[in-house]
């Protein structure tokens, strides 16, 4: 096992390089130290695990092909357990990794070769929305009612009929923004681009498709109803405006 190596950066959030290419990890941590955060470094999915119950740990960049275990696997397990945000690392055209690091909660994800610094922001904006300050896209302080869900975009949180919702970053965020325009179907270059920060076509279908697929299932465990989401054909996916007493 190599040896992690951390950034004396005080009390800087704590990032997570899981990638077995040294040279990568480098790029990496050396992005994100410029952008104020801290770095962990680990070759593979036990060495990360150890750091993950050892550190407190508040984002993961985790790639995906890694000795013995996948970063995919790892994802999955670690969403068993944890909510931490994980940024996924895949290679360019690798659309099947993509979508099966979303279904298995990933929060985010980008196609190597990509810009380290493309990276830093992103990782920042996670950990910005992560620990409470602006979670969705749209004005600061816009709270929307649409029938009996709320999305309030000052608190980054979400609830039905006066519940809470429990839901991942990246869930959540798009939630807001098909709450944006309820009642309408929002498109899918729209929210590549405005809930992944992305304009690539390739899998996007794919990984939106897979994104409310999750989506739907943790609102529905939830007590939202099955058909609060839905496809739009041709168009994208909607929101609909339901009151508290529609059906399951």
């Amino acid at each position: 096992m190599t040896d992690p190596t951390i950034s004396p950066k005080g009390d800087a959030p704590l990032v997570l390089v899981v990638d077995d290419e040294v040279q990568m990890t480098a790029i990496i941590s050396f992005a994100l130290e410029t952008q104020g955060l801290r770095t962990l470094t680990a070759p593979d999915a036990p060495s990360a695990r150890t750091l993950l119950e050892a550190e407190p740990i508040e984002l993961v960049v985790l790639d995906v092909m890694l000795p013995g275990e996948s970063g995919i696997d790892l994802c999955r397990s670690l969403r068993d357990t944890s909510d931490v945000p994980v940024v996924l690392l895949t290679a360019l055209g690798e659309v099947d990794d993509r979508v099966a690091g979303l279904t298995a909660g990933a929060d985010d994800y980008l196609t190597k070769p990509f810009s380290p610094r493309e990276l830093a922001l992103r990782a920042q904006a996670i950990l910005r929305r992560s620990t409470g300050s602006t979670m969705l896209n749209g004005p600061t302080g816009q709270v929307l009612q649409c029938g009996a869900l709320r999305v309030d975009r000052e608190r980054g949180s979400a609830s039905w009929d006066g519940v809470d919702l429990d839901l991942p970053e990246t869930e959540l965020r798009l939630l807001g923004r098909l709450a944006q325009d309820a009642g309408r179907a929002v498109p899918l270059r729209t929210l590549l681009q405005e809930v992944w920060g992305t304009s690539r076509a390739e899998g996007g279908r794919d990984m939106v498709k897979s994104m409310i697929y999750r989506l739907r299932q943790q609102m529905r465990a939830q007590g939202a109803p099955t058909d609060l989401i839905e496809a739009v054909r041709g168009q994208g996916y909607r929101v609909r405006v339901l009151p508290a007493n529609h059906p399951r």
